[in-house]
């Protein structure tokens, strides 16, 4: 039986690809629920409203301007929300 090493345990391969599948399937379904565009408050209260904001003044990000409100495109929050940030 293959097995993987970890630092703290070994896992069947088996058992690994099971865990990693039901991460990936429930991923996927957090995402399917969320609509393409969302309000800035869904925004602030998902990504953090620091980030929302900091990627707002850094123009990585622009919203979609509706009367009264401010949307922002989910896939181009979730690019940004998995790039790693260089704050220096």
């Amino acid at each position: 039986m293959n097995t993987i090493e970890f630092t703290d345990r070994s896992v069947s391969y088996e058992t690994f690809l099971d865990d990693l599948a039901c991460r990936v399937a429930n991923e996927l379904e957090k995402r399917r629920a969320l609509p393409e565009y969302i309000s800035q408050q869904q925004a602030f209260r998902i990504f953090g409203r620091a980030n929302v904001e900091r990627w707002r003044k850094t123009l990585q990000i622009e919203p979609r301007k509706r009367p009264g409100k401010l949307e922002y495109k989910v896939s181009e929050l979730r690019t940004l929300q998995t790039r790693i940030q260089d704050y220096l």
